[in-house]
């Protein structure tokens, strides 16, 4: 499965969208399946649906861009893709390592390099072939390449508070996608969400087939239901201090204005920020309305603007939610629908730092 050192959900990588569905871009030659009586077609094509339910549609993008990526490497190379050799993929992330993937290529990244590795055996799976991935032309070589080339994750920024409440005041009040931008980043802040569950969500239950969650507004806040890889979950998001800064209010509100009372809950905007139309937003947008209104802001006034281009992304708010919420941090791990409070510590970024003083606490 995708290494979890790179969610493919909250870190967006450079997928080539034309690889067709989760494999190569040219046939690969399969026994022959026998054939299915005609009544069990249909149940065919229902288990291919199922199929592709189990996993998200960002990770088939990536899934098929890295299939795509070392098919293209082994033709050149003049290697047979069938049956799966070790000793190819051990060459092969040496090559991702070295950057010798590609012509005139950069070295990859060891977390990019752990996400085609877990692309190539996935596709090798569904062919019935499955890749010894402990053989130690692979298990070895990606072990080395850890040792040398490993470095420290590189993090999104965290948008705190005070930053959220100023990159507010960046959007037009005035406009239809000045109101959707807003009620987005107060959600995705307060409900801790992913981009993907952002845009992912529909007003009500079994309004859309490709919406991933819905929401139900309350009179103490708001009630989200969203579908994650682990089943279904619950987040409670409640009404702010101010009208001003309150997640449940500005969707109210965008809702209202919008005139959207069944389907996706956000949409594109059209006509000059007049019209909305029917179509749900692409996540990416959510990366980019961070992005922009951080910028516009002046959040981390401190850094160069290429260094402040790279810092903020979707993650972002959620990695503002974990990092600013002062209450027991069991209820933020629930939040953020975490199996451990460690992987929640991972999102604290600022918040905790040196609060705990152990050179001091130890005598000294």
């Amino acid at each position: 499965m995708m290494a979890s050192s790179a969610p493919i959900d909250d870190q967006p990588h450079e997928d080539d969208d034309s690889a067709a569905g989760a494999g190569s871009t040219q046939p690969i030659a399969q026994a022959p399946s026998p054939a299915l009586p005609a009544h069990l077609t249909r149940l065919t094509e229902r288990a291919r649906d199922y199929i592709d339910a189990a996993s998200s549609a960002n990770t088939r993008r990536a899934y098929a861009s890295d299939w795509k990526h070392f098919s293209s490497w082994c033709r050149r190379q003049g290697l047979e893709l069938l049956p799966p050799s070790p000793q190819v993929v051990g060459l092969y992330i040496t090559a991702c390592a070295s950057g010798a993937a590609v012509p005139c290529g950069k070295p990859n990244t060891v977390s990019t390099i752990e996400r085609r590795l877990s692309a190539i055996g996935w596709n090798y799976t569904q062919r019935g072939t499955p890749l010894d991935r402990s053989d130690r032309h692979i298990a070895t070589v990606l072990a080395g390449i850890r040792n040398t080339h490993g470095a420290p994750p590189r993090q999104k920024e965290a948008v705190l508070p005070e930053d959220v409440i100023a990159m507010l005041e960046t959007l037009d009040r005035g406009s239809l996608r000045g109101l959707r931008d807003r009620a987005m980043l107060l959600l995705g802040f307060a409900g801790g969400l992913r981009r993907s569950e952002v845009v992912g969500l529909d007003v009500g239950r079994d309004h859309t087939e490709d919406g991933t969650g819905w929401i139900e507004i309350l009179d103490k806040g708001l009630l989200v239901t969203l579908r994650g890889k682990n089943g279904w979950r619950e987040i409670e998001v409640g009404r702010g201090s101010s009208d001003a800064t309150c997640p449940v209010v500005a969707l109210e509100t965008w809702l209202r204005l919008a005139k959207i009372g069944h389907g996706p809950l956000f949409r594109r905007v059209t006509g000059r920020g007049r019209d909305v139309g029917p179509d749900r937003l692409n996540d990416r947008e959510v990366a980019r309305l961070v992005k922009r209104t951080a910028l516009a802001a002046g959040v981390r006034g401190d850094l160069t603007e290429g260094e402040r281009e790279e810092k903020f992304a979707g993650h972002s708010l959620r990695a503002g939610l974990a990092s600013s919420a002062e209450v027991d941090e069991r209820h933020v791990q629930k939040q953020l629908g975490h199996a451990s409070a460690e992987m929640t510590r991972r999102y604290q970024r600022r918040r905790d730092r040196f609060r705990v003083n152990l050179t001091k606490a130890a005598g000294l």
